[in-house]
């Protein structure tokens, strides 16, 4: 595998049709709007009216520049960082030019800065609104990406793979053909564990690695470990990051499954809802499970890295308990990224 150090990603424009990056360009923009509001009419009852004023200025030209760049991101994607940023700052004048002049013309006095120093504010706050996209962007990079996933990769604990060997001892005299398919899993399973994963991978992959790991848990667990897929709505030749459900599995089986003393069921739903791919993982909670239960944090945090360096905020994860049961539930986008690279 290439070094982590060797997968720094060049500068590129904004992808404003994502809902993540418009929110990070509106919320600054509104809070800057409120912030300006209040240090000319420090008054609460007044700044509202002052806030209301900036933002009916402010608000229209930037709706406008980027449902322009948005319509203008094949373009974009196509052109250097230098060129993609030109035609940014030309559509953003450009609006702020025509909605000061279309305003002025409404409400006369509403403006208290000319249109120069209107534009001049507009390609400032651009500026540092691309130049905070683009570091983000940097933080987020492969480089960073990759050692997550070996850092998630590593998560296969010690006494998982100590337990199916010695799960896979004990049946080797009296069913060895079995001990023999449960070698070829554990081969498979390690073998993707150990690949440069890096690439999206095809969900029916995904769905069979998870597979043959319950399978290798059944060899120990026997009937305490009870699966149920549905699966019949699941798109299988969706694209979906590598190793992002196994991990989930095995925390089902050593957070769920382990400590319930009689027979504990996991349960794993996916289908597609419109344009979103959802999966949901069901397995056994005890209240009173207390440290046993900490573990799951981890690879939650993890996964949901992973998924927003994927999906940059289009995909979420959500887990909670109720009751008996702890649940699980991933969300993304159907559509595949413009790249099928996943880190």
């Amino acid at each position: 595998m290439a070094s982590i150090n060797q997968n720094r990603i060049p500068s590129s424009v904004p992808e404003f049709c994502n809902l993540g990056v418009i929110l990070r360009i509106l919320v600054p923009v509104v809070t800057a709007s409120a912030v300006a509001a209040l240090l000319r009419v420090p008054e609460p009852a007044a700044a509202w009216g002052e806030f209301v004023a900036i933002a009916a200025v402010a608000q229209p030209p930037l709706l406008l520049s980027l449902a322009a760049l948005c319509l203008l991101c094949p373009l974009l994607r196509r052109l250097t960082y230098a060129g993609g940023v030109s035609i940014v700052f030309a559509v953003v004048i450009l609006f702020t030019a025509t909605g000061y002049v279309a305003i002025e013309r409404v409400y006369p006095s509403i403006h208290s800065v000319s249109l120069w120093q209107h534009i001049l504010l507009a390609v400032l706050g651009t500026a540092l609104l691309l130049f905070y996209l683009d570091l983000r962007a940097r933080a987020l990079s492969p480089a960073l990406a990759e050692a997550r996933l070996q850092a998630l990769q590593a998560r296969i604990r010690p006494h998982f793979l100590f337990n199916s060997i010695t799960a896979v001892l004990s049946l080797i005299r009296e069913e060895p053909k079995r001990a023999e398919e449960a070698l070829e899993d554990m081969a498979d399973l390690f073998r993707v564990l150990m690949a440069d994963n890096r690439e999206l991978t095809p969900l029916s992959d995904e769905i069979e690695l998870c597979r043959r790991y319950l399978a290798l848990e059944q060899l120990r667990l026997g009937d305490r470990l009870r699966v149920h897929w549905h699966t019949e709505k699941m798109p299988a030749d969706a694209l979906v990051p590598p190793l992002v459900l196994q991990p989930l599995l095995e925390n089902a089986v050593y957070h769920g499954i382990e400590p319930v003393k009689g027979t504990g069921e996991i349960s794993i739903n996916i289908y597609r809802n419109r344009s979103r791919l959802i999966a949901v993982l069901r397995n056994p909670y005890l209240a009173q499970g207390g440290s046993h239960h900490s573990g799951n944090k981890m690879a939650l945090a993890n996964i949901r890295e992973r998924l927003a360096l994927v999906y940059r905020g289009q995909a979420s994860v959500a887990a909670g308990a109720d009751r008996d049961e702890f649940a699980v539930q991933l969300r993304f986008p159907q559509s595949m990224p413009v790249s099928r690279t996943a880190l």
